[in-house]
């Protein structure tokens, strides 16, 4: 299917995704096919299983807005076959690594592994960047821009919020107990992920087998629609 579509994607549409800037930016030694190509991949991987909705970062939304695209075209010139897709974005679109630029990303080193245990976490958000203009523990702090508690206001509740974002604001507090107290409530927050995660990785075989039933179920949609592709284009 990535092939196909790939028939059908104008070279131009690939190198203005921001995405793909962005990466060629990063790496511009080695701006390769696999950069330029990756939306439609990413773009099989959506059709080929009739996805409806996608739930996505704000990031993706370029890479989302191309499958549709591409969707349309090939539907134009082959009939009603692939499904338009829409995205599904929560109240916290896009999360912000550690440096407090990008978004958070393994390749970059940038993120917080939710099933790390609390001592990793506590590293790792001790790394985070606060307030930039905040250099002394006696400056009051604003926490509208420090990504610390853009990040905590989702895995703690309402009343601690409002107490941090006063006490920040009052320099009460310093960014080093807010980042100590952040970690606490995210290590708290996935302790019942670690702990189910713990219990699988002791059932191996039960969990091949929920993989392995999921890909029969996935290929038979594959094929269908494979089939169905095929067919609209001329392929036996």
């Amino acid at each position: 299917l990535h092939t196909i579509l790939s028939m059908v994607t104008p070279l131009g549409v690939l190198l203005r995704l921001p995405t793909f800037k962005e990466k060629a930016r990063q790496q511009p030694d080695n701006v390769n096919y696999g950069l330029v190509g990756y939306p439609v991949l990413m773009a099989s991987d959506i059709t080929l299983y009739k996805a409806d909705t996608v739930p996505v970062g704000i990031d993706q939304a370029a890479h989302l807005e191309f499958t549709r695209e591409i969707v349309r075209r090939f539907n134009h010139l082959f009939g009603p076959v692939l499904i338009e897709p829409q995205a599904k974005y929560t109240d916290f679109p896009k999360v912000l690594g550690t440096d407090g630029e990008n978004k958070m990303s393994k390749s970059l080193n940038n993120h917080i592994e939710i099933s790390a245990e609390p001592e990793e976490i506590l590293k790792r958000v001790m790394t985070m960047v606060t307030d930039p203009q905040r250099q002394y523990r006696s400056d009051p702090g604003r926490p509208e821009v420090c990504n610390v508690f853009q990040i905590h206001r989702y895995f703690t509740d309402e009343a601690t919020i409002a107490q941090i974002d006063a006490d920040c604001r009052a320099a009460k507090i310093g960014c080093v107990d807010h980042k100590r107290q952040f970690a606490a409530d995210l290590a708290a927050y996935f302790a019942p992920f670690r702990e189910r995660r713990a219990q699988y990785a002791a059932q191996p075989d039960y969990v091949w087998d929920v993989l392995s039933d999921g890909a029969k179920r996935a290929q038979v949609i594959a094929a269908q629609t494979i089939a169905e592709v095929k067919e609209a284009i001329g392929l036996p």
